[in-house]
């Protein structure tokens, strides 16, 4: 199957009216009573606690298991969530649990790249193939690392394990190389003429893992931790590599199955190894640091102020509908513009989001049940709609 982590549908769903709540489905009934919101008010006026509480309540539900929300920002602050730890015993979700972190890894990527860039050491409009000679064929014009960062080199997606939910479960603790997806991707011939289009795509970022590591001679783990997470004060994410568990506490994930005689199972997917993900997906992290990682990042304490952190807010002007930037995706609502990324693993769904000026930042976790539709989630819907409101 094609590794094409679908462009995030964030932007476009939260546009849409919200639609009446989920059923809760009988498995998750008894779970959901002993599972109300915890919540913390918001220090001054700015997020409708009320409509934050409404979006979390109820859990665990259908379309999800729980909700963890962090609501900040010099408008104000709110915290919450919602939810189970885990569906056997019915405890409550822990509100600093560890979760998988999906496509969010791509902001750290994006921000080790240009920190080395600022250095000096990586040259934003060098061919990619000059840095990694010989990992794609003469099919391909040269592509700059630029062009790697805003999904514009025209790279098709890699290759993963199967079409199905049931294909991937299957493989769950089986190991496939970022090398293997880059040759599958390779062997496809591109896409499209580098910088002709946008096509979101995990590859682009696969790519710029193997240059992280092929210019600084250290793990990709290991640099984007020195580049990104310490500074930042990241202590609690970590990226697992090969490791299915997620390692110190955190909520279960789930993922919602149809049975063949049309009854709902809840499948528990907490534990996989996703180093195929690697510099585009896998990474594990609390609502705590991805907060962290926002606000350093937009106040210049990790890519240096100037051109170089620009690059993180700089939609390519040339091409049509264009959205995503080095890292990030621009969204306007309610008259404000915000700076977003989406990830989503089975089991989980994330979100970090801010206004430039940190006026209003949102991160959650949502326990999505089916975190890899092609729809945004009801809860993260009503979650993201209630904290980006104007007052």
């Amino acid at each position: 199957m094609p590794v094409r982590n679908r462009s995030t549908v964030l932007a476009a769903s939260l546009v849409l009216a919200l639609s009446a709540g989920p059923l809760v489905a009988p498995a998750l009934a008894a779970s959901a009573a002993a599972a109300a919101p915890a919540v913390t008010a918001p220090t001054t006026a700015g997020p409708d606690a009320e409509a934050l509480r409404a979006a979390i309540a109820g859990l665990p539900d259908a379309d999800a298991t729980a909700a963890l929300v962090r609501v900040g920002g010099t408008d104000g602050a709110w915290r919450g969530s919602a939810g189970v730890h885990d569906l056997t015993s019915g405890g409550a979700a822990d509100p600093d649990g560890r979760f998988r972190a999906g496509s969010t890894t791509k902001v750290v990527t994006a921000a080790a790249v240009l920190k080395l860039a600022a250095q000096g050491r990586i040259d934003l409009d060098r061919p990619v193939q000059r840095y990694l000679p010989g990992l794609f064929t003469r099919a391909f014009r040269p592509i700059t690392v630029r062009q790697l960062l805003n999904h514009t080199s025209g790279i098709q997606a890699g290759d993963g394990w199967g079409d199905s939910f049931e294909t991937q479960y299957a493989h769950r603790f089986d190991t496939l190389t970022p090398e293997q997806v880059v040759r599958s991707a390779v062997a496809k011939g591109p896409e499209f003429r580098p910088g002709r289009k946008q096509d979101y795509l995990n590859i682009n970022y696969t790519v710029l893992g193997l240059l992280i590591e092929k210019v600084t001679g250290q793990s990709y783990a290991s640099e984007a931790t020195r580049l990104v997470l310490r500074p930042a004060g990241m202590r609690d994410t970590y990226f697992p590599g090969t490791d299915p568990r997620i390692l110190g506490p955190h909520n279960h994930g789930y993922q919602k199955v149809t049975e063949a005689d049309g009854t709902t199972s809840f499948v528990d997917v907490t534990d996989w190894n996703q180093a195929d993900r690697f510099a585009a997906g896998d990474m594990i992290s609390t609502t705590a640091d991805l907060e962290r990682l926002l606000t350093s990042l937009f106040r210049g304490r990790i890519v240096p102020p100037g051109p170089w952190l620009e690059e993180m807010f700089t939609v390519p002007a040339h091409i049509k509908g264009a959205t995503y930037s080095a890292g990030l995706q621009r969204f306007e609502y309610d008259g404000r513009v915000y700076w977003l990324k989406s990830g989503s693993r089975y089991g989980y769904s994330a979100v970090l989001a801010g206004s430039r000026d940190l006026s209003r930042t949102l991160v959650y976790s949502v326990g999505s049940t089916d975190a890899k539709g092609e729809d945004m989630n009801p809860v993260a819907q009503r979650i993201a709609l209630a904290a980006l409101k104007q007052g």
